[in-house]
């Protein structure tokens, strides 16, 4: 009897110290729990959090405000903790040059989204499934084209992060959904548009993959004011027309991509909120103008996330209790932009020189 319960007591320390020892080498709290499981949304608890104003266009004279979220919480890596401040030192924080760099940055991009508007208001004054159409096909190129310079990077040795990689594919595919409703709903039916849509994101990406190369920062606000004129669009045409697109019915593949069984791939296109806390119901045409407008809120506010360099993060990221994944860490060899990391590889090299000698 007492030979039992010695093993007993021995085995229950053993047991103890082994998972002390498991605890110390994971990167998330002991007490975070997996959002896979479809917790309740409480549960969820974001490791650090940052306030950023959502604002990416000037309004024209006579327009009518639509506000996609005052501000929004962002998340950090771990280890990489930021505390919560207003967006007065949040602002305040860049040098002066740094400053100028941005403010031109930011007026090149809101010149360019301004010219695209207004192209589209005269060209589709008064056809809204065209235009969405147009819209949709533009939206997801610069993902692609996000994509292709962080394939380049990885080649060359200068990024290894797989979280930007994830979430820019889930933007790509929920992207890719709009735009077969709108296909479905007969906004490709006229030749004309799909001419017009085409060649605008051949162009488009071609830009997007200089912009982005050069300064990441411009380019994510661009596409940031590309998703917020999406918003703001899409929440008026569902007021103008809101009675209307109750009475028709929900496309197929609107049913299929919002209620489908495997949402993984939805849940990782909206960094700002935990996984299976966010699951649409589709009764009605009106029901998937509201969730397309809710997903270009959710996009507007990655890609603002996005103009802070490694403050993107996947939903689904660092989920495996006790598991140590090289993509949870920040890499040593970080850039941003092609001439950042040519600099920094410079930089090394000369250092590497220098203790050698």
């Amino acid at each position: 009897m007492s030979t039992t319960s010695l093993s007993s007591a021995a085995f229950a320390i053993s047991l103890s110290s082994s998972f002390k020892a498991r605890n110390s080498k994971t990167f998330l709290h002991s007490n975070f729990k997996n959002p896979l499981r479809c917790k309740s949304p409480s549960s969820y608890r974001p490791i650090s959090r940052k306030l950023y104003p959502v604002k990416a266009t000037l309004l024209q004279e006579n327009e009518e405000e639509v506000v996609v979220e005052k501000s929004f919480p962002t998340k950090s890596f771990p280890g990489n903790e930021i505390e919560e401040v207003g967006e007065s030192s949040a602002n305040s924080s860049p040098s002066g040059l740094e400053g100028w760099v941005i403010k031109v940055e930011q007026s090149v991009n809101i010149f360019l989204t301004d010219s695209i508007i207004k192209i589209l208001d005269t060209l589709y004054h008064d056809r809204d499934y065209p235009r969405f159409f147009v819209l949709e096909t533009i939206a997801r190129v610069p993902y692609f084209a996000f994509i292709s310079v962080l394939h380049m990077y990885e080649s060359f040795g200068w990024w290894r992060r797989a979280d930007y990689l994830k979430v820019h594919f889930a933007e790509s595919w929920n992207e890719m959904h709009h735009l077969l409703i709108m296909e479905e709903l007969g906004g490709n039916s006229w030749w004309f548009d799909r001419f017009l849509a085409q060649h605008m994101a051949f162009f488009y990406y071609i830009m997007t993959v200089f912009m982005y190369a050069l300064s990441p920062r411009m380019a994510y606000h661009f596409s940031e004011c590309v998703e917020s004129h999406a918003f703001e669009t899409y929440d008026k045409f569902i007021k103008a027309q809101g009675e209307e697109l109750k009475k028709r019915p929900a496309p197929e593949v609107a049913v299929r991509y919002y209620t489908g069984g495997d949402l993984y791939l939805f849940d990782e296109f909206q960094t700002d909120r935990p996984p299976c806390s966010r699951r649409p119901k589709i009764e009605n045409l009106y029901d998937v103008f509201v969730n397309i407008r809710d997903d270009e809120a959710e996009h507007c506010k990655t890609m603002k996330a996005c103009q802070t360099h490694g403050n993107l993060r996947s939903p689904h990221s660092c989920l495996d209790d006790g598991s140590e994944d090289s993509s949870c860490m920040i890499p040593e060899a970080d850039c941003e932009g092609i001439v950042d990391c040519i600099k920094k590889s410079l930089a090394s090299s000369q250092v590497k020189q220098k203790s050698d000698i």
